[in-house]
């Protein structure tokens, strides 16, 4: 006779399989709360594990499965006439089907009072090695780990038996969930890098599929959305209210514009245009905020992506009236204003309901990832050292302190002239910095006059001090580092231009 084991902590759908299971001759083994759910079930034969390893389940329950006559009966290979052999001298019963999921551990470290008690409890110890056995010993041993497969893997049974094809892939799914759920519980465990600046020798993530896209980044590139495992977070989980399904590229625009406006706790409307904010500011009105941002460069908006910090009003959403916009993104709308805005019938509308803690950023190379802390743009007036004879007023310093943030949003070389706290020109990936210089004047036009400029990176020659100048700039923060500091500091001093040195450098490549 023909065995399965099943020890499940989702119960989802567990009867209605262990019925298929018996039905075509299975005998079914069970543990704990599985053998309770299904027995009580009625109809259906069951025995405890305890009843075939002659062990009782010791340590609240920490040790149910862990013995040689379970994994035994899932690790022999029955074409090994050794195997068979050791099975009946050690009286140990072959286990043909596994079904296992595992301890909720990512809906346990989610809840936002969990203790490190309550998250080790949640560690599966005995499940992940059932599961890891049994797809080791596929061509034997088919292993289930996911209710949605029950259906599919129950009809085959009825049809015959589950294909050696389907058993490798159930196996490579049972592999990577242990894998998945391992690298949540190091990532749980270590000490953030961005805290202790220290990174473990062997890295993983562990991410969950959301979607299939249209495509990638270009039409004849497949593409995919996983989201980290827990409650849905930041972009990869918000809630679409409307619109047609997001693309790759409408991924990365709606993540920047979140990220724009999420770093700072005013009113803040962000417009970003490939993947750069190209309108950026803050006002404690919102509708005015959102006309400020489209004001930095509205030929470029035309079919980006604005991003909200606040909930968005009716009366933003009729400033918003003649602009096309691919993606909204904000963490709440009032009703009047969707109303507004499901004129839009192209617009994609985000809602971000539960932002996400980032903490890393992961980007791939050929062969490898770069992974490093996010960069938190938390320097204050307080850290920076003014290099001129003059210093900033205190509107000249609320306007640096916007200007150097949001140079930190742009993909360098990034310069931006800010004036009132929003973006009135913006240079960026450019191949030398005066030239971003340059135009983020041409952007800015009149508006340069009286503004203030930062630089994501230091001034290698004093040539983009004298664009800034000719552009009406009164004042400019960049890190200094440039073996040509005394020239450019000299420069501003020359043409009566304020120069501030912050401490820390802001590219993002």
């Amino acid at each position: 006779m023909a065995h399965a084991l099943l020890s499940v902590y989702n119960k989802q759908s567990i009867i209605d399989f262990a019925r298929v299971l018996a039905e075509a001759g299975y005998s079914l083994i069970s543990t704990g709360s599985t053998y309770e759910t299904i027995s009580s079930a009625g109809g259906l034969a069951i025995k405890q594990v305890a009843d075939v390893t002659g062990s009782p389940e010791i340590l609240d329950g920490r040790v149910k499965t862990l013995h040689p006559i379970i994994h035994g009966g899932i690790l022999a290979r029955r074409d090994q006439e050794r195997h068979v052999a050791e099975m009946d001298e050690q009286g140990i019963t072959p286990i043909d089907i596994v079904v296992s999921n595992l301890y909720p551990f990512v809906e346990t470290i989610s809840k936002p009072d969990v203790t490190l008690e309550d998250a080790l409890e949640n560690i599966d110890i005995g499940g992940p090695a059932m599961v890891r056995a049994a797809a080791k010993n596929y061509p034997h041993v088919v292993v289930v780990i996911d209710p949605a497969d029950y259906g599919p893997v129950g009809d085959m049974i009825k049809s015959g038996g589950v294909p050696l094809v389907e058993r490798r892939r159930l196996a490579a799914k049972a592999f990577q969930h242990v894998a998945v759920y391992d690298s949540v519980i190091a990532t749980y465990l270590r000490e953030r890098p961005s805290e202790t600046g220290r990174f473990p020798v062997e890295f993983s993530g562990g991410w969950n599929l959301v979607s299939t896209l249209k495509y990638g980044e270009n039409p004849h590139q497949p593409g995919a959305l996983y989201a980290t495992p827990g409650a849905p977070s930041g972009v990869s989980g918000a809630r679409q209210l409307q619109g047609p399904d997001l693309g790759y590229v409408n991924y990365l625009d709606a993540d920047a514009a979140w990220r724009s406006v999420s770093g700072l706790s005013g009113t803040t409307v962000s417009i970003v245009k490939h993947a750069n904010p190209c309108g950026l500011a803050l006002h404690d009105d919102q509708a005015e905020a959102f006309r400020k941002a489209l004001a930095g460069d509205p030929i470029s908006a035309y079919g980006g992506t604005v991003g909200f910090n606040s909930n968005v009003t009716a009366a933003t959403a009729d400033a918003m009236k003649g602009t096309l916009f691919h993606v909204i993104v904000a963490p709440s709308y009032d009703s009047e204003a969707l109303e507004i805005l499901a004129k839009r019938k192209s617009a994609r509308i985000l809602q971000i309901e539960r932002p996400a803690d980032r903490v890393l950023s992961v980007r791939s190379i050929s062969g490898g990832i770069l992974v490093q802390a996010v960069d938190p743009v938390n320097e204050s007036p307080d850290d920076w050292e003014v290099k001129t004879d003059n210093a900033p007023s205190p509107d000249e310093e609320r306007d640096l302190k916007f200007a150097l943030y949001a140079c930190a949003m742009i993909k360098s070389n990034a310069i931006v002239m800010a004036k009132n706290q929003a973006i009135v020109g913006m240079g960026a990936g450019q191949p030398n910095r005066v030239m971003s210089v340059e135009i983020a004047a041409r952007v800015a036009g009149d508006e340069s006059q009286g503004s203030v400029l930062a630089s994501d990176a230091f001034f290698p020659f004093p040539d983009s001090i004298a664009e800034a100048h000719a552009a009406g700039c009164t004042a400019i923060i960049a890190p200094g580092g440039s073996i040509r500091d005394e020239e450019v500091v000299a420069e501003a001093n020359k043409r009566g231009v304020i120069l501030v040195f912050t401490p820390n450098r802001h590219f993002l490549h």
